[in-house]
């Protein structure tokens, strides 16, 4: 699977992510007008929604239900308590619009928690498509430089029409 560098700031305590990760996620997951399912902590999805001219349901109680739209993302910390993994990405597959997807974001350093969370995903049905690392510093074209790395965050897909989620 690819492995993408963010140079984004981590996120403030308490929080899910920086305004910067929330921008990026918006723009490079979605378009104009799509709806988006915000499950995080903090502001910072919100704002990136509103100025990106998306439309958002947000679920402060991290609820299940989601509202009644089918949306091209949605996004979330991890752990996420309410039904546990299998009931979460069951939930969120049935929510994703084919080809949508869920950007699950983790704090950095569990090495066994991303496949983890790619194995619920994938028994749920959904398909494994990228892992972006954010890091408080880009890399340095040329220099061998050690990432501040803060955040994981996997892309998990609901396959198109067609597709089996075993990818």
């Amino acid at each position: 699977m690819p492995i993408t560098v963010w140079p984004v700031p981590a996120p403030q305590q308490g929080e899910t992510m920086s305004h910067a990760m929330a921008v990026r996620l918006v723009h490079n997951l979605t378009h104009q007008s799509n709806l988006i399912i915000d499950l995080t902590a903090g502001p910072q999805l919100a704002r990136a929604i509103i100025a990106a001219r998306r439309r958002s349901h947000l679920q402060t109680a991290r609820s299940t239900g989601w509202g009644r739209e089918a949306a091209t993302l949605i996004v979330t910390g991890w752990p996420f308590d309410a039904g546990g993994p299998a009931g979460f990405f069951a939930c969120g597959r049935a929510k994703l619009l084919p080809g949508g997807c869920v950007a699950v974001l983790l704090a950095h350093g569990d090495p066994v928690l991303p496949v983890d969370v790619v194995v619920a995903a994938k028994r749920a049905g959904l398909s494994y498509l990228q892992h972006i690392v954010a890091a408080d510093q880009p890399p340095t074209h040329g220099y061998r430089a050690q990432l501040d790395i803060h955040t994981d965050v996997l892309v998990l897909a609901r396959p198109t029409a067609g597709g089996d989620g075993g990818a």
